[in-house]
């Protein structure tokens, strides 16, 4: 005859797990989150999940749990089979840093858009990029347009530029090495020439860009420190031939529109 066997009902970890292991471990999950996003941040074309893994030092299956449950919130999403990069979520979460300064200064925006006739646009400071966090259009038929959200590399744009001159000579280099890291397509052509340059964006507080970020557009930009002591850059990108032609008067209306915004932030 065989014999009876028991069986014994054994409750499950988390229910013997005291609530405040059971926290620790929430903690953890969302320390590891932050380390994957802030890997992804300095890789703005996006990392395999092996590539994340070594970086963060994680298992790859854990690193895979993690993604996807980022994706399902719209922070990361899919370049290709296993690879991801930051998500629209995120990066509308970067931009809305800026939400209170830019409220702020959106209707001195549109008034500099009005006066000049072309696209205007509002940036902060992300990492070693220039995010953009508002826009006003421009009126003519060919315009320069960017989407809110898109990151721009520091070293070779005029919203980059003139947030970089906002800081002191060793703080600027490092952000220069952030936007040489997050931006690879966009090599330094004179590490020397854009000291000098921001030496005189410092005096200025006019930044420049002649078709450094990208071939047959130029910008005038300039930055200035919000309430919390952080850079936002406005800058005017242009048509190359139509801003060469009216290069003194956008940078007339740009130094008037600064000296309006920043008596308004500095109250």
């Amino acid at each position: 005859m065989r014999k009876a066997t028991s069986r014994v009902l054994k409750p499950r970890p988390s229910e013997t797990q005291p609530a405040e292991d059971r926290g620790a471990n929430g903690i953890q999950v969302l320390a590891r989150a932050g380390s994957i996003l802030r890997a992804l941040e300095s890789h703005p074309n996006g990392l395999s999940l092996g590539q994340i893994a070594k970086s963060v030092n994680l298992a790859r299956s854990t690193v895979q749990r993690i993604v996807a449950a980022l994706m399902a919130e719209d922070l990361v999403t899919s370049t290709g089979p296993g690879q991801v990069r930051i998500g629209l979520g995120f990066l509308r979460i970067a931009a809305s840093v800026g939400t209170s300064s830019a409220d702020i200064i959106r209707p001195h925006l549109i008034g500099l858009g009005d006066e000049v006739g072309e696209t205007v646009d509002l940036s902060v400071l992300s990492g070693g990029s220039a995010v953009f966090v508002d826009q006003v259009p421009g009126r003519h038929r060919l315009t320069a347009l960017s989407a809110v959200g898109e990151r721009f590399p520091l070293h070779c744009t005029a919203n980059g530029k003139a947030i970089l001159a906002c800081f002191s000579p060793e703080e600027s280099t490092e952000l220069i090495e952030k936007s040489l890291t997050d931006h690879p397509d966009y090599p330094l052509a004179n590490r020397k020439r854009l000291m000098d340059e921001l030496n005189d964006i410092r005096r200025t507080h006019l930044a420049y860009d002649l078709e450094e970020h990208g071939t047959g557009i130029s910008a005038i930009g300039t930055a200035l420190l919000d309430h919390f002591g952080r850079p936002v850059a406005v800058s005017i990108p242009v048509p190359t031939q139509r801003f060469l032609e009216n290069r003194d008067g956008f940078a007339e209306r740009l130094i008037g529109f600064r000296r309006r915004v920043e008596g308004i932030l500095s109250r």
